[in-house]
């Protein structure tokens, strides 16, 4: 009865208020979502938008049935606005707005006690939802690594034993993680100019339940921070230096800054709600931006004359390393299995850390790690391997007429881009039309 006495009062209050336009509501957007930040102090994670919106928050702090009174005002004002266009960049503002409002009202309810399953839970916060495989499904490609590596053990001794010739020496993790984000920026920048004075700061840090972070401060600046609180592989420093950095989420932020914010003028994109399904396209495009950056052939010649010998790994190890890392990736999706049962109550933590060092051969030292993780941030896990998988479906698909290699690639780049530049949701990574100018 109070939920619905609250949605009859928001949608009272809309109705009775005037019309607002877009820009009046990104408004009242940013205005709800740093209204959160007493209530989740992990909802907004980066803001560089007017100061005067975080002073009118602190000086009138909202408790969460009004946050949520206001969002359902908010959103019948957005159902309201009159569509320019499904396939224009306008009207995928106002679709944007409405996920990521509707998210917020989502996570309001989280906060206030509602319990959702965790399939439900992607799909309104991330507004996706991951498929599901059962465990003959990954034992098949257990098989393979099996073949692999073989000899006596088990399969998990066997990897881990085999990987610990990986590990980043302490000494060398900030040369080897220096020169590989320098270079995940100078393969980004052969196709994508950024703004100039764009850069990033490098810490390292302890104590965090995620590998990497990129925090964005506006100004086309990042912190960049790497936990290493636990040993880190060699393959680390490409993923997470163009995860975090060129072209990921330092790349996204700085463009969407640049085109979004700065030159549309359009506020609602400096503040940005982590479970919201913004974060399905960051983390998506960021996992993606990997392979983007480093084509097979040349991230295998990077590592072998230079970021092996960096870290004081030897090459030679390479190709059979490489191998086993690309049945691993195939694995990928045993931790969303994981992490489903885990969230829904259909395994204990420790269920779960057996099925993520067992299944997904997750590192055995990480895997409480995860669970951590998984406590942290439920089904935020499907972003980084289905928003990479439904960012790859997307380029790949848009890319496909192209007649050459050399062109598929620049029209790879272009269409990447433009999906870091736009106001796109995952809904419309599935196979759409191209966006009109």
């Amino acid at each position: 009865m109070k939920l619905f006495l609250t949605l009859m009062a928001a949608s009272a209050l809309a109705d009775a208020a005037p019309a607002k336009n877009i820009d009046a509501l990104s408004s009242d957007y940013i205005h709800l979502s740093l209204a959160m930040t007493p209530h989740d102090s992990n909802f907004v994670d980066a803001y560089y938008g007017p100061a005067q919106f975080q002073e009118d928050v602190l000086k009138s702090p909202m408790r969460l049935d009004q946050i949520q009174m206001q969002a359902q005002a908010l959103k019948s004002h957005l159902n309201g606005q009159k569509k320019p266009g499904a396939n224009t960049i306008e009207g995928l503002r106002i679709e944007y707005l409405k996920k990521q409002t509707d998210a917020m009202l989502a996570r309001i309810d989280m906060l206030q006690g509602k319990k959702m399953r965790f399939d439900d839970e992607s799909a309104i916060l991330y507004n996706a939802v991951a498929p599901h495989y059962d465990r003959n499904h990954f034992n098949a490609i257990i098989k393979q690594i099996d073949e692999l590596l073989p000899g006596p053990g088990t399969t998990v001794e066997r990897v881990n034993a085999f990987r610990s010739q990986f590990v980043i020496p302490r000494d060398k993790l900030m040369s080897v993680f220096e020169t590989a984000i320098q270079e995940c920026r100078k393969q980004t920048l052969k196709h994508i100019s950024l703004p100039e004075g764009e850069n990033f700061k490098l810490e390292f840090v302890t104590g965090k339940v995620w590998s990497g972070y990129n925090w964005y401060k506006g100004n086309f600046q990042s912190l960049i921070q790497i936990n290493v609180e636990l040993p880190i592989y060699i393959e680390r420093a490409i993923d997470i230096g163009c995860h975090e950095g060129y072209p990921g989420h330092h790349t996204y932020n700085v463009l969407i800054e640049k085109n979004l914010v700065n030159d549309r003028k359009w506020l609602e994109y400096s503040v940005y709600p982590l479970f919201s399904p913004q974060s399905l396209i960051a983390e998506g495009s960021a996992n993606y931006g990997v392979e983007m950056a480093f084509p097979e052939a040349l991230k295998k010649s990077f590592q072998r004359d230079v970021l092996y010998p960096l870290a004081g790994i030897n090459p030679a190890l390479l190709d059979k390393y490489d191998a086993l890392l690309k049945l691993i990736s195939q694995l990928s999706y045993a931790g969303n299995e994981a992490a489903r049962d885990y969230i829904d109550g259909n395994m204990t933590a420790q269920q779960a850390i057996d099925w993520l060092i067992n299944v997904e051969l997750y590192p055995i030292e990480k895997a409480p790690q995860r669970i951590k993780f998984f406590d942290a941030n439920r089904s935020y896990v499907i972003n980084y391997n289905v928003g990479k998988d439904l960012v790859r479906n997307y380029v790949e698909h848009h890319s496909r007429a192209a007649e050459t290699e050399l062109e598929k690639l620049e029209l790879r780049w272009q269409i990447f881009q433009q999906l870091l530049s736009t106001p796109m949701l995952p809904g419309d990574l599935k196979v759409t039309p191209a966006l009109e100018k």
